[in-house]
């Protein structure tokens, strides 16, 4: 019986040996803790032991060393470049979203970076990434926005608003809210273009836009009057404004649909006010047809029923 007790202390001491040596008391701390989750003693041996992992492409053990050493030495040098290569990693691992995020903590933390506009145009190539339809999902997380590039957009205009990338940035962003129909929030932002930027390139399409956004209003599923005078308006002043510019003719182009759409609904006025055998209104609408849409085809509708609604008078 005492081999056997003697056995089982001599085997459970065998096994608690190899895990002492991992736990150590530290008396700043006042904790144990495992010497394996401790940063080497200077920022600088850290960032080289972190990096030689991503020069090996292990990832994973990269960020957990750089990461080492944002908590232990935040505000060394090693930390800013530690926080922008963190960056580096998630865009080495196509996790887009997490490398914008990484890259936007260096400008927040450390304003100071000699790394700010490379980061500014980084950001800028991953706003476009995600302008451009790359998917939402990266590493099984679904990202938190409707699109990334509106943030991203935003944050580059922000970081740096008269920089060389904030008139394209600002266009770009006001482009991503127009595609997603949300006209107005789109038609403010192509304004600011146009405000802040205005002896820029964007400047004359921002306002090309603005009449798009106006003319997109008109063509929702009840036909908004106002919104498509307001667009055919800002299309014409912006072939005033622009005659030899690429875009006029597709400005001309929404300006005879516009006309058109104009013409169809006075035509259907006229009609309504026809069946309610209303005839002198319903001969007013389509007089303003005949007169103010003449090269359309509801003019020549028009004259159509003006005719026929001349023939029952007389028959009667």
């Amino acid at each position: 019986m005492k081999r056997i007790i003697l056995s089982l202390f001599i085997i459970f001491a065998l096994w608690l040996q190899p895990a002492y040596p991992y736990w150590i008391w530290t008396p700043k701390s006042g904790k144990w803790v495992n010497p394996k989750n401790l940063p080497k003693d200077s920022p600088k041996e850290q960032f080289v032991y972190a990096k030689s992992f991503l020069d090996d492409k292990k990832y994973e053990e990269s960020k957990r060393e750089f990461r080492k050493l944002l908590k232990a030495y935040p505000k060394s040098f090693e930390a800013s470049e530690s926080q922008y290569f963190l960056g580096v990693i998630f865009q080495a691992q196509g996790n887009s979203y997490e490398a914008y995020q990484n890259y936007q903590k260096v400008i927040d933390k450390y304003p100071f970076s000699e790394r700010i506009q490379e980061i500014i145009e980084l950001e800028y190539s991953i706003g476009e990434k995600f302008m451009a339809g790359e998917k939402r999902k990266a590493m099984g997380i679904t990202l938190p926005v409707d699109n990334p590039a509106i943030e991203i957009f935003g944050k580059v205009v922000e970081n740096s608003t008269y920089g060389p990338l904030a008139p394209k940035a600002q266009y770009k962003l006001a482009l991503v809210l127009q595609g997603l129909h949300r006209y107005y929030e789109a038609e403010d932002e192509f304004n600011k273009v146009i405000s802040r930027y205005p002896d820029s390139e964007w400047s004359t399409a921002a306002r090309y836009q603005i009449a798009s956004c106006r003319a997109s209003l008109s063509k929702g599923p009840a036909y908004d009057q106002g919104s498509a005078q307001e667009a055919k308006e800002k299309f014409l002043e912006f072939v005033r404004d622009h005659p030899d510019a690429v875009l006029s003719l597709d400005a001309e182009k929404n300006i005879n649909q516009l006309r058109d759409k104009e013409a169809e609904s006075s035509f259907g006025i006229g009609r309504f006010y026809e069946k309610q055998e209303f005839f002198d209104a319903a001969r007013i609408y389509y007089h303003a047809v005949i007169d103010n849409y003449p090269d359309t085809s509801w003019a020549a509708q028009a004259v159509e029923r003006l005719q026929l609604m001349e023939l029952k008078k007389n028959e009667k």
